[in-house]
């Protein structure tokens, strides 16, 4: 297991830390995203996918439970926050969703954390001030431990 964190000062920073997450991303990586609500989920969201290529406006899912980016390699992008049970988002396709190549993000993937493959890369996000935040990210499979790796020699950019 290899666990980290990264202090992200401001915004900006945390959406440069998704940003540079995507850029070297690969198809099948899966992050679970956990954290108070503000912690700056969907910001890291935003970033991850312009880091992917998406030139568009990300927005976080909780209402429609899902959002699809599409981009040299896609973004589906879950949020979990309004589920109670998660036979609701196995309706929903999830298993297909993890199988499409894509990058997969899940905002409050830590409410159903049997639903995530072991490969999954867990990101915890702790508020420090404002916009301050800590980014802790672990990851215990062989597949999803050198990505975090290569994130520990580009970070801080």
């Amino acid at each position: 297991m290899l666990k980290t964190s990264f202090n992200c000062d401001t915004v900006e920073l945390t959406h440069q830390l998704g940003m540079m997450i995507g850029q070297k991303a690969k198809p099948g990586d899966i992050w679970s995203l956990s954290g108070p609500l503000g912690a700056g989920k969907t910001q890291f969201v935003k970033g991850l996918a312009k880091g992917l290529g998406f030139e568009g406006v990300v927005t976080s899912p909780t209402f429609t439970l899902q959002h699809i980016y599409e981009s040299p390699i896609p973004l589906y992008h879950f949020d979990w926050y309004r589920l109670n049970q998660p036979k609701a988002e196995e309706d929903l396709g999830w298993s297909e969703w993890l199988g499409r190549g894509g990058v997969v993000a899940v905002e409050w993937g830590d409410k159903f954390p049997k639903l995530l493959p072991p490969a999954s890369i867990k990101l915890s996000f702790e508020i420090l001030s404002e916009e301050g935040r800590r980014l802790s990210v672990e990851a215990a499979h062989p597949e999803s431990i050198p990505r975090v790796e290569e994130l520990i020699l580009c970070w801080p950019p």
